[in-house]
């Protein structure tokens, strides 16, 4: 496998991140309001963050880019600032939110923080070792049932996680949801497994 340009700092998008299988079990916003560290995520409010987090892998994907040159920014600070350019849209009535739309996302990351992204649709597995050589980083739309690589996933696509290093042999990636360490930090799949859940879109980002 082609080695990591440099160790990417991993981060969950719930502050404690090893509250995967609560929020799986009770839903996020019961379970997240029992996060002890929620104040970490740059919520205002309990409210906020157990709202919020659940919609953050995109948010956590670009933490964890920023946090390799030395920039760290909490998640859902990010996220408001997204926001302002249209890559959430919150419905206030019912308190659901759209996103990451990736488009508004592109021009917030070049003027906010001077990255170079780019929209990728219909991209095959095989592609992303190719795009990682052009760019540093893939944040790839797969089923978030990916942290299950042994279960079929029953869609594809629905979540973010973000691919630091991929070739023939295998994908290498953070999982902002993961469950366990090995399913969130520097995850690995082969092209074949990780196929099965990857929706064939993503964002290619060069810092």
């Amino acid at each position: 496998m082609t080695p990591l340009p440099d160790e990417v700092p991993f981060f969950s998008q719930w502050e404690t991140p090893d509250m995967t299988l609560a929020v799986l079990a009770e839903g996020a916003d019961t379970a997240l309001r029992r996060d002890p560290l929620w104040r970490g995520s740059g919520a205002e409010t309990l409210e906020e963050y157990a709202v919020w987090a659940a919609n953050i892998c995109g948010m956590a994907c670009l933490k964890m880019i920023l946090a390799t040159r030395g920039e760290i920014v909490p998640t859902i600070e990010l996220a408001r600032r997204c926001t302002r350019y249209g890559g959430y849209v919150v419905n206030e009535a019912d308190q659901s939110i759209k996103g990451l739309i990736y488009a508004p996302f592109v021009i917030f990351v070049r003027e906010a923080f001077g990255l170079h992204a780019e929209v990728m649709t219909n991209v095959a597995t095989a592609e992303i070792p190719a795009i990682l050589g052009r760019s540093r980083f893939f944040i790839a739309s797969v089923s978030s049932s990916i942290r299950w690589p042994e279960r079929e996933p029953p869609s594809k696509g629905g979540h973010l996680v973000l691919v630091t290093a991929a070739s023939d042999d295998g994908f290498r990636f953070h999982n902002p949801s993961g469950h366990t360490r090995a399913t969130q930090e520097n995850a690995v799949l082969a092209p074949y497994d990780f196929d099965r859940f990857f929706a064939n879109r993503g964002i290619a980002v060069t810092i």
